[in-house]
């Protein structure tokens, strides 16, 4: 199905402002958007939107109204996208990521994985969660330091994308996991990647938008909560999230710009857990929150 990006041309200072306006609309939606340099010296910048066909006369209505009052003169144009996998062309030959104890790795670098280290081999595909990016790093970072210091026997991975991070905890030790995604095509990703990983049982895949699946109630309380998401949904969800944890349990939030982070730290302090530490990779956090 051909993506199409919509944008607007315009400068540094009003591009950035345009990208406030397009996040607060659209980010919780899931739709992709951003801005890009085009000429340094005459100062141009583009700030746009992605979205797949059928959504687009609904998406153009959108981004018309929402640009109306700030920018009345700016025309949005249309660029159509070839039918690539960009996040597979993306990542293609990328070298492995090592955190704490894990490293990352894609088929092709099996033999670059050095004694003692916990190998997930994960390939570019439909489903955001290579190691690469710094969220991913990060949230493996803090499993491993929360693993190590006390017992965990049930873990919530939420919105598990690859399932890297289910991966990662079931590795760790002979703990129960739920990972879940709102994408359909994430959850049977991750599946794929569980088996390639050699994980025959300890990770439940259920597709579950929210908190609404009766996943949650079969296989919680959880000693540890991770979700890899966005700063937004992450707030929205705080008394929710911490609903599931158990008694003493520790989360582990990611996805979170480092602006974003007070936001956050206010929304699950209010929700009654105590922050730990943030770890700052590349312009993101993770924070390790507990319930003692």
């Amino acid at each position: 199905m051909s993506e199409i990006r919509l944008y607007i041309t315009t400068t540094e200072k009003l591009a950035d402002a345009a990208l406030s306006l397009m996040t607060d609309a659209f980010e919780e939606e899931g739709y992709a958007i951003a801005t890009m340099e085009i000429d340094e010296k005459r100062d141009i910048w583009e700030a746009s939107i992605y979205m797949f066909r059928p959504d687009e006369a609904e998406i153009h209505e959108r981004f018309a109204a929402l640009l109306a009052a700030d920018f009345p003169d700016s025309e949005i144009q249309r660029e159509e996208l070839p039918d690539i996998d960009w996040i597979a062309k993306s990542l293609e030959g990328l070298k492995p990521v090592r955190a704490a104890r894990f490293v990352v790795h894609g088929s092709h670098d099996r033999g670059k994985v050095r004694a003692g280290e916990i190998a997930i081999e994960i390939d570019a595909g439909q489903a955001f969660g290579t190691g690469h990016h710094g969220t991913t790093a990060g949230c493996l970072e803090v499993i491993s330091g929360v693993m190590r210091s006390r017992r965990v026997r049930r873990v919530l991975d939420l919105g598990t994308g690859s399932g890297v991070l289910a991966i990662a905890a079931r590795k760790l030790g002979p703990v129960q996991v739920l990972a879940t995604d709102i994408d359909p095509i994430a959850t049977r990703v991750a599946r794929e990647n569980v088996r390639l990983n050699g994980i025959a049982s300890g990770i439940a895949l259920e597709t579950a938008p929210g908190f609404h699946s009766t996943a949650f109630g079969r296989h919680g309380p959880f000693d540890l909560i991770i979700a890899n998401i966005l700063a937004r949904p992450l707030m929205r969800m705080a008394p929710q999230l911490a609903a599931q944890l158990a008694p003493g349990g520790d989360v582990i939030l990611s996805g979170i710009l480092a602006s974003q982070r007070w936001k956050v730290l206010a929304a699950y302090n209010g929700a009654g857990l105590r922050h730990v530490r943030t770890i700052w990779r590349e312009g993101w956090v993770t924070i390790h929150l507990d319930r003692r």
